[in-house]
């Protein structure tokens, strides 16, 4: 499998990114394309070992940064590492695109040079979501902040095959994100999706409360971007606030650092679990093409991990499940 990796993405590249290709190349046998600026590439790449290793670079002389305007980018940055690695993928050159980089950027780029899937109106951002059991898989996450009725049918049907075919999950419970779990509760845009939903052959379990998604009450999580940006933002910042009280509590207490001690592998597994690095990235579902995002602010180890969710994307031949199943629910674009 051939992975293309924007080594230039994010707020730690090329370091990190560099060094997270080398691990997954490493650690999951698959060809790692650095793209990006060779001066700032091949200095990292040689403070690994890469004996055994496929990690060719490709040069791409532009850079899209976090603060540009994704749109107008997509456009005139046609020798950025996002353009050039995306078009990689265009023609069959690459399995895969992953990026720490501009999320709108990546947005943009996937839209104008690798299209929608037939019948896809809005593509969706999605990430898993840790619960109380098997992680969530939530979308949208930004990509659309104003949707329609049917753009949350279409999320639903790629959030559920995603669980399906990559996480493992049998019939996944679908929810929507709302402020009461009764028919009827919700915004306008919640009230018209229900009945939609309901009606289509997705497991859809209703309604749900923010405190029903880390309750792990469903598969499958789905909202309008701005909403799901704001719930898995808030969420990161209660769990980094949770581990950082404990931790400085715990030091502030003699006695409790010997508990500590005892419970060390205990909280090794919580912090684990709250770790967005060992989730890698998230998948942008509905484009013609399986690509990837990561936090601006991944280190290699995240890196790492959204190469693997990158590989299991494409093992698992989400794109086609999608097109089945979009095919298959009557609400393709026309």
């Amino acid at each position: 499998m051939r992975i293309v990796l924007d080594a230039m993405g994010g707020d730690n590249a090329p370091a990190a990114v560099v060094e997270g290709g080398v691990m997954a190349a490493r650690e999951y046998g698959v060809e790692v394309v650095l793209v990006g600026r060779r001066e700032a590439v091949e200095p990292e790449l040689a403070r690994h070992d890469t004996q055994g290793l496929s990690l060719p670079v490709v040069h791409a002389s532009e850079v899209i940064e976090m603060n540009e305007h994704p749109a107008l980018v997509a456009r005139t940055k046609k020798d950025s590492s996002m353009v050039v690695g995306m078009q990689m993928v265009k023609r069959g050159e690459a399995d895969a695109f992953v990026t720490m980089g501009n999320s709108g950027g990546a947005l943009a780029v996937a839209l104008f040079h690798l299209g929608r899937l037939k019948g896809i109106k809005r593509p969706a951002l999605g990430s898993v979501f840790p619960t109380s059991g098997n992680p969530a898989f939530l979308l949208d996450l930004g990509a659309n902040t104003e949707c329609k009725p049917e753009y949350l049918v279409q999320f639903a049907i790629m959030g559920s095959a995603y669980a399906e075919h990559v996480l493992g999950v049998r019939n996944p419970r679908v929810g929507i994100v709302s402020n009461g779990e009764e028919e009827g509760k919700g915004s306008q845009l919640v009230q018209e999706a229900y009945p939609l939903l309901k009606a289509s052959s997705l497991n859809f379990i209703g309604n749900v409360e923010g405190k029903d998604v880390p309750a792990g009450l469903a598969d499958v999580v789905v909202t309008d971007g701005f909403t799901g940006n704001v719930l898995i933002k808030a969420s990161e910042g209660v769990a980094s606030l949770i581990l950082g009280v404990l931790e400085r509590e715990i030091k502030q207490r003699p006695l409790s650092m010997l508990g500590a001690l005892l419970a060390k592998p205990a909280f090794r597994a919580a912090k684990r679990t709250l770790d967005y690095t060992e989730f890698g990235g998230a998948p942008l579902l509905g484009v013609d093409g399986a690509v990837i995002v990561g936090h601006g602010r991944s280190n290699a180890k995240a890196v790492r991990s959204a190469v693997r969710v990158a590989k299991k994307t494409v093992e698992s031949n989400v794109l086609d499940v999608i097109r089945a199943g979009i095919a298959a629910s009557g609400t393709a674009e026309e």
